[in-house]
């Protein structure tokens, strides 16, 4: 499709809109290709009609690429927490020198210590990181082959506020302790936030003796915020690692807060394109809706954690009831009960919402139900709308 093709509203929407940036949008040439053309046809790159959402209010957007994580690079763009919480969470020289974080062809890898005797009362080495970039709202999407389960072991992957705990808040994305086979997604959070059950998710809230927990306040004891547990018995666990691992995607914007989870085989295409469009998976298995809980003030300036805890306030205080032998601390003892303390990861990316001010209708696609979408994105004044403004007045004076 080229400048000529577009009708007249496209093209005055472009003049009148010329503080906007245009992301995403056109190919340029070359400058000797530009002067040697009879003609000149920038092409608008077009995104298939499924790539983009409405919110509630009639408006659409697109999720379009922040940051990724995976590769070689992975563990530059992350700290290691390194304290006795109570496992001993190792510094980031140790861990690569040791084997405990490494990357192998492409392949990303966190593990426990599987291989050292411990005396009474010593802590296992493992790992704890958290990304330095910070977020407010974004579709956080991660590909693993395999997470951390088994009696003792307690991993996560999520995501807590700069500020003071939990006031800037906590979002559990995938936490599970022992040999569990249910994902759970849990929120903390100060006061004034709370879980709607009503709400269109799969998963069943989490309840302390009969009564959901739908108080997301971390401050009252003992902590436990409101949660969700997922219902497929393979989102969590051995049989989760068996079938190949799979996808976590959780997204947080003005809308509210959501959780899918895919084993391999049901990964969503778009997902799998790079264009994830959450409002084509169907119903998420855990979700916190604005109506109860502001997505905005509860949730403030993000890291992303990965970690494998052992005992531990959850898989310690539960360890006498969860049909593992022994007790926590007597598990920790022997490395071979770790073997499954490992993390494999594909990659893990962030994806930010961006607006979409115009939607143009292709009218020599092969299916016309397909629109193709023209970003008009961010609010900058910047070189390609200025370029772009002069090169329709010029085909115009032609």
């Amino acid at each position: 499709m080229h400048f000529h093709d577009l009708p007249f509203s496209v093209l005055a929407l472009l003049f009148l809109q010329t503080h906007y940036t245009i992301a995403a949008s056109v190919d340029f040439p070359s400058l000797d290709d530009l002067f040697s053309a009879s003609s000149f046809s920038p092409q608008i790159k077009a995104r298939d009609d499924t790539a983009y959402d409405q919110n509630p209010n009639g408006s659409f957007f697109v999720w379009l690429p922040q940051d990724e994580y995976s590769g070689d690079s992975f563990f530059d763009r992350f700290n290691f927490f390194a304290d006795i919480d109570p496992t001993h969470y190792v510094n980031k020289s140790f861990a690569l020198d040791n084997g405990l974080a490494y990357v192998q062809d492409g392949t990303v890898f966190m593990k426990g210590d599987d291989t050292t005797w411990l005396a009474d009362g010593e802590f296992r080495n493992s790992v704890r990181i958290s990304s330095i970039s910070q977020y407010n709202t974004g579709l956080f999407i991660l590909d693993i082959n395999r997470a951390p389960w088994g009696c003792a072991i307690w991993p996560a992957w999520w995501t807590v506020g700069g500020g003071q705990w939990p006031f800037t808040g906590e979002i559990d994305i995938l936490e599970g302790v022992h040999d569990n086979e249910h994902n759970q997604v849990t929120w903390h959070t100060g006061p004034d936030c709370f879980l709607t059950p009503e709400s269109n998710f799969t998963g069943a809230v989490v309840q302390s003796n009969g009564q959901n927990n739908t108080n997301c306040d971390g401050t009252i004891p003992p902590n436990a915020g409101c949660g969700v547990q997922e219902w497929s018995r393979a989102s969590y666990g051995e049989d989760f690692n068996l079938q190949g691992g799979g996808v976590f995607a959780m997204k947080w914007d003005e809308n509210g807060i959501a959780v899918w989870s895919f084993f391999r085989a049901a990964v969503p295409a778009d997902i799998v394109r790079g264009t994830p469009n959450p409002s084509q998976w169907g119903s998420p298995v855990a979700a916190l809706e604005p109506g109860g809980c502001d997505p905005i003030k509860n949730f403030v300036n993000h890291s992303i954690v990965f970690d494998i805890t052992f005992c531990g306030d959850w898989a310690g205080n539960s360890y006498a009831t969860s049909g593992c032998p022994g007790t926590c601390a007597d598990r920790l003892k022997d490395p071979s009960n770790f073997e499954n303390a490992s993390w494999s990861i594909n990659y893990m990316k962030v994806f930010k919402k961006q607006p979409v001010f115009a939607i143009v209708r292709d009218s020599s696609s092969a299916a016309p139900s397909h629109d193709q979408i023209l970003f008009v994105a961010g609010r900058e004044v910047v070189g390609v709308a200025v370029v772009m403004v002069s090169l329709v007045l010029g085909m115009l004076v032609l």
